[in-house]
């Protein structure tokens, strides 16, 4: 490929991805609202740009393969800053794409699109949409935006419902964790796919306790490596008595299942965490 572009580059996990897709294209273009990035590759170049502003992505997608769109508030938030950044950015993404003739949008999609459903049912990929705050609701909508650009205008998506991408510290990422290593894969395959038409996978690594079923998304070839098992004996002798009727525990969406809308539920990890 000639030119990849990433979204959301200064991000927690734009930034990992920004040297393996380097070396999958002869140019990668990285955006952020950062005023520069560190230790530009020697084929990576820097655009200042909000996905907000639908001519600063139409610029930026100008003889674009493909885009990652990794750019989002990655969090609950107020409804009006989740309308911005993640609804109407994602729209702006997708529109860009289709007026450029790019390829395809990899997109940062969340557990959090069908957060609410029970952890016990193993959710397969053709599950309802149940969201579990505004953040999640973003994912639905771009998600559904994926498969109406694909249906009426022909542009591929690979939607990655991203679990807990950090390493396992409490009881629950032991079912959850998505490691680098296979996040880094998983984007690698959803680029070097040949054909992908509007397909849905889960962002989760190899463990034994995932509370999810990915095998319709088998034609990616996404084989992660990672298991959290092996943090397991660990992490459970170090967590309290787990509230059996906390949708905290409940639900695929862990935490952001039991907040109240518009809340911080990265603040609720991060206490699970001490």
């Amino acid at each position: 490929m000639k030119k990849l572009v990433l979204t959301g580059a200064a991000g927690a996990l734009g930034s990992k991805l920004r040297a393996p897709l380097a070396a999958m294209c002869t140019d990668l273009v990285s955006t952020d609202l950062a005023d520069t990035l560190p230790d530009l590759g020697a084929n990576e170049t820097y655009v200042k740009a909000d996905v907000s502003d639908l001519g600063a992505m139409e610029e930026l997608l100008k003889g674009a393969d493909m885009v990652i769109h990794f750019g989002a508030i990655a969090d609950e938030a107020p409804w009006d800053d989740i309308l911005q950044s993640n609804i109407i950015g994602a729209y702006n993404v997708w529109e860009a794409a289709y007026r450029n003739g790019v390829k395809r949008v990899v997109y940062a999609s969340s557990v959090h699109a069908v957060g609410m459903h029970p952890k016990t049912d193993t959710v397969g990929l053709d599950v309802a949409h149940r969201p579990d705050t505004y953040y999640g609701l973003s994912k639905c909508f771009a998600e559904d935006l994926a498969s109406l650009y694909w249906d009426k205008r022909g542009v591929e998506a690979v939607c990655i419902r991203i679990f807990s991408a950090a390493p396992p510290t409490n009881a629950r990422a032991i079912g959850t964790w998505l490691s680098t290593d296979d996040l880094i894969q998983l984007v690698q395959r959803s680029v070097d796919s040949p054909v992908v038409g509007n397909t849905t996978v889960y962002g989760i690594s190899n463990n034994d306790r995932a509370v999810v079923d990915n095998s319709k998304a088998g034609h990616l070839g996404y084989r992660p490596k990672d298991n959290a098992e092996d943090y397991a004996k660990e992490v459970f002798a170090k967590s309290p008595p787990v509230n059996n009727k906390d949708p905290m525990h409940l639900c695929i969406g862990g935490p952001f299942a039991s907040i109240d809308l518009g809340e911080s539920g990265v603040a609720q990890i991060k206490k699970m965490n001490t």
